[in-house]
């Protein structure tokens, strides 16, 4: 497994200046130095330094987030591509991005905005309020905004921003994140999201240190605290060949998400294809996914998917209860048979997550 260092590109414009907005969660130090308390990184931030993620600065001992309204990236997404499979099956949700990741993985499938600030490449940004998005989110018909592309706590300030006009809005808040959040920053977050998507790369301390520059450890906390906090989950692994594919370490996974978030709770198993430094890794093998998912089914979880495989057909969701076809799925073609309120119109069982008839609170998994 062989690391490529990709050259800095210079075809981005400059960004706009952008002064940004006083942090939450900065703890001042005596010495001028600020802890940032947003992500598991905890970094002491030293007069005019950033933090790991790049867009977190301490001016003159004071910490800015230059993130705040600063959009790298815009789209009105299927809610399946985030994936959200349990969350207004059908729907749109408008997805926005700003720069910058706590995470260095080598494997990032969007690495020009994540790793952007790191490596020194100009890439143009659009300014937008929080209101703003939330007016283009309402008038594109989305029923949802996704923080999504990089990790969103970065711009955890411009999150709840938005987070409190969505709900006033009638739109739910989503966040698809690697799971890097402090505890401190989950009991913000718990105020504005409904449903999260955390990526559970591996259950390996040392892939986590290896290939992402972090640790496994918050990430479980994280995943843990988002639940209490009553937000949806759903979890998704990337396999990487020789990497994060051992199946002791699947079945590990998979019995950790049973025992401690429940059976229901909707695991996204995702094919791997070579980008940013990892280009010569091959894509995931059929058999490999087939039998993730069948470790995943056998740990007892319900709803087991195969992702960026749509040839397998393993995407669509059935009843728990009477094993009814509930949710067809073909690319982002999307046909529901479930009832108003997120039924099963076999056997009445109502299906783990949120829907657009039910109320706000999820059923969750037990």
């Amino acid at each position: 497994m062989r690391l490529i260092d990709p050259a800095p590109s210079s075809a981005f414009a400059q960004p706009p200046a952008t002064a940004g907005v006083p942090a939450r969660l900065a703890e001042p130090q005596p010495d001028g130095s600020v802890r940032c308390n947003v992500c598991a990184h905890r970094c002491l931030v030293r007069p005019g330094r950033t933090g790991i993620c790049g867009v977190r600065v301490n001016t003159d001992g004071v910490l800015w987030c230059l993130a705040h309204g600063a959009v790298a990236a815009a789209a009105l997404d299927p809610i399946e591509k985030k994936p959200l499979f349990h969350v207004d099956p059908g729907s749109t949700a408008y997805s926005i991005s700003t720069l910058g990741c706590p995470f260095h993985c080598v494997f990032c499938q969007n690495w020009e905005i994540a790793q952007g600030p790191r490596l020194g490449l100009d890439i143009p940004l659009r300014p937008m309020s929080p209101a703003q998005v939330v007016a283009e989110a309402s008038r594109s018909g989305a029923r949802s905004i996704a923080c999504t592309y990089v990790e969103p706590t970065v711009f955890l300030e411009y999150a709840l921003d938005i987070g409190e006009l969505a709900r006033d809005a009638g739109l739910r808040m989503l966040f698809i994140t690697d799971g890097y959040a402090t505890p401190e920053a989950v009991t913000l977050l718990g105020d504005v999201l409904d449903a999260a998507n955390v990526d559970l790369k591996s259950f390996d301390d040392a892939f986590y240190r290896r290939l992402c520059g972090a640790r496994l450890a918050p990430v479980l906390d994280a995943i843990e605290a988002y639940r209490r906090a009553g937000v949806w989950l759903e979890l998704t692994t990337l396999i990487i060949p020789g990497a994060n594919d051992d199946e002791a370490q699947l079945r590990d996974l998979a019995g950790w998400i049973v025992e401690r978030l429940g059976p229901g709770t909707p695991w996204h198993i995702s094919r791997f294809h070579p980008d940013y430094r990892l280009r010569d890794v091959a894509a995931t093998p059929t058999a490999t996914l087939l039998r993730a998912a069948e470790i995943g089914r056998e740990a007892g979880l319900h709803h087991v998917y195969v992702g960026n495989a749509p040839g397998l057909g393993l995407e669509d969701t059935t009843c728990p209860g009477c094993s009814r076809l509930l949710v067809e799925r073909n690319g982002y073609h999307v046909r529901s048979h479930l009832t108003a309120d997120g039924s099963c119109p076999g056997c009445g069982r109502a299906l783990e997550g949120l829907y657009p008839g039910r109320p706000a609170t999820p059923v969750v998994p037990t």
